[in-house]
């Protein structure tokens, strides 16, 4: 079973590199994909928001979910799944970054981008989760095209964010309404 997800995975990458790699869009793609390094734009949204008083707790809930993320994807699940990258299996897919040192299942990339993405979504004004949104699927539809990651990765990866902003947030939720209740009551 695995075999054959990995094939069709490998062949809808092959198949989205052959229809969108192009040679004037490539330099772009790499400095998107670049932003996601490390998780380090992420960071630095996450700063940001700690240095302002009005967004301080956002940026504590913001930066808690990021360090779950990187916790269960990036230490446990790729290491536990260790799937390999598709550019050493699949010789038609074109690696357009350098190699990476990590697995690639689920891409961390994506699961940054969008935990802390969604997390701005919710905590702060669209003007600035939706701008962030846009960031986290350009980022991980970067991470298809460079070569790095099969589709299900990003999938996956954005899905694992997503769902571990909004627990972190129902987690806050539930918190400040036992805090509140504690000083009403």
């Amino acid at each position: 079973m695995t075999e054959i997800i990995r094939s069709a995975d490998g062949n809808l990458l092959v198949t989205l590199q052959e229809l969108l790699v192009r040679e004037e869009l490539t330099p772009i793609v790499r400095f998107i994909t670049h932003l996601g390094d490390s998780g380090m734009i992420w960071i630095l949204f996450v700063l940001l928001m700690l240095l302002f008083r009005a967004t301080r707790k956002d940026g504590l809930w913001s930066g808690i979910a990021l360090a779950a993320s990187y916790i269960i994807n990036n230490l446990l699940l790729k290491n536990l799944i260790a799937r390999i990258r598709p550019y050493e299996i699949f010789s038609a897919v074109q690696l357009l970054v350098e190699q990476q040192s990590d697995f690639s299942f689920p891409s961390g990339h994506s699961a940054a981008s969008f935990v802390v993405a969604i997390s701005m979504y919710i905590y702060l004004p669209k003007r600035y989760g939706i701008p962030a949104l846009i960031l986290a699927f350009l980022i991980s539809l970067s991470r298809i095209y460079v070569g790095v990651h099969y589709p299900l990765d990003v999938v996956c990866g954005a899905l694992s964010g997503t769902l571990i902003a909004l627990i972190t947030a129902a987690v806050r939720h539930r918190v400040e309404r036992n805090r509140l209740q504690k000083r009403v009551g």
